[in-house]
């Protein structure tokens, strides 16, 4: 036992560190796991019900044309190659967490400009023919930005989330939220 007692005195700054190591990945690990953060790297819709604001906006994508066709992240993720997507998805998906763990989303949810230029994209993308024909020119975000051009949402503001525009237009949608990750026994307590 005295021993023990030495051991520990001499190298209490190594058995802090230990401490210290487990409390962060015991930690990080219950957030990983209460966060779904593997369902992440999806591109399963029902993803997007993680975060329970997003639910009207599900709802109306899942209603809409676009649900037969395309995922969430066919339009708000960027197609061109793995590491874009992925990095993209990281960085935004760090920025919604950071928002809604704050409790501080908007009650009027917009594409930051980043996304716009993604989804603008991603419209081009798929559009393409029809976009050419019209326009008789190639249009992306830049073009918009600089007054050139309208973005696809300027005139088709039904496309595919409706008209949506803030989260009390549609406060109880019927859709398929995942059940809660948190153990009963602890959500009682919380209760």
């Amino acid at each position: 036992m005295n021993s023990f007692r030495t051991m520990f005195k001499e190298y209490k700054w190594l058995w802090s560190m230990f401490a210290l190591a487990g409390l962060i990945v015991g930690l990080g690990g219950y957030t990983f796991y209460v966060s779904r953060a593997w369902s992440y790297l999806s591109d399963e819709p029902a993803v997007c019900l993680n975060c329970h604001v997003m639910g009207s906006y599900y709802q109306a994508w899942d209603k809409s044309s676009h649900a037969v066709w395309a995922s969430c992240n066919d339009c708000h993720v960027p197609q061109d190659n793995f590491i874009n997507k992925y990095a993209f998805k990281a960085v935004d998906g760090l920025f919604h967490a950071a928002v809604f763990t704050a409790g501080a989303e908007p009650q009027v949810i917009r594409a930051r400009q980043g996304s716009s230029e993604v989804i603008m994209d991603n419209c081009v993308r798929c559009h393409t023919p029809l976009v050419t024909e019209f326009t008789k020119m190639n249009v992306g975000y830049q073009e918009v930005l600089k007054g050139e051009a309208k973005a696809c949402w300027d005139c088709h503001t039904q496309v595919p989330h409706t008209n949506i525009s803030n989260l009390a237009s549609n406060a109880g949608p019927i859709i398929p939220f995942p059940d809660s990750p948190v153990p009963a026994w602890l959500n009682s307590m919380l209760k």
